[in-house]
């Protein structure tokens, strides 16, 4: 009798579970025709698991619009957002292209203006040059030739030479005879050759 009892005790346990499990189930069903409870929303998790589906949009979800709209904004957001990175990318490509250009030209411009400089630092040595060679021309023309000479032959080759073409320019404008040709006859032989002949070479090279 005590065996008896033991197994059927286990067996009764099974039973009772499956009844109540039936009417659970029978419940849902009465509750669900009745209009109390959704049991195809409550139950379709678990068939879901059960058959490995995907979970179906509940197409009466009164939030079902909003969140479709919501899913496509964030993806819109999502798209915009690469395209700001990828033109963002470009501008910065491009920015660093225009420095480099900008840099280049302010290179060049202070090329230009140090090119400019030098020029204008050569033209006003020139300039200056020629007012001393015409001051200098003009003291030794206003001496007597004698005294003249002196100073002449203390002075390079190429300071005597620039004084000679000098002295011959301002006499071509004033119509006058310079000169240097009286200034050489005055000087020794071989200096006078020299000059001469460095004076020929200059003009016709």
């Amino acid at each position: 009798m005590m065996e008896y009892s033991s197994v059927g005790a286990g067996f009764r346990i099974v039973i009772l579970l499956l009844l109540v499990a039936v009417l659970l189930l029978g419940g849902l069903v009465w509750f669900d025709y009745l209009g109390i409870v959704d049991a195809g929303s409550l139950l379709a998790p678990v068939f879901t698991l059960i058959r490995g589906e995907k979970v179906v949009v509940d197409a009466e979800d009164p939030l079902l619009l909003e969140k479709e709209r919501m899913a496509k904004q964030l993806e819109a957001l999502a798209i915009r957002s690469e395209e700001l990175d990828a033109w963002e990318q470009e501008l910065d490509s491009a920015r660093a292209e225009i420095n480099q250009m900008v840099e280049q030209l302010e290179e060049r411009e202070k090329a230009v203006e140090d090119r400019e400089k030098v020029f204008n630092e050569r033209l006003q040595a020139f300039e200056n040059r020629r007012v001393n060679l015409r001051r200098n021309s003009e003291y030794l023309v206003g001496m007597p030739p004698e005294s003249a000479v002196k100073i002449l032959l203390q002075m390079d080759d190429q300071d005597v030479i620039d004084i000679f073409r000098m002295t011959e320019e301002q006499a071509r404008d004033a119509g006058e005879v310079s000169l240097v040709s009286y200034w050489l006859s005055l000087m020794p032989a071989d200096r006078a050759a020299a000059l001469q002949r460095k004076m020929s070479r200059t003009t016709g090279g």
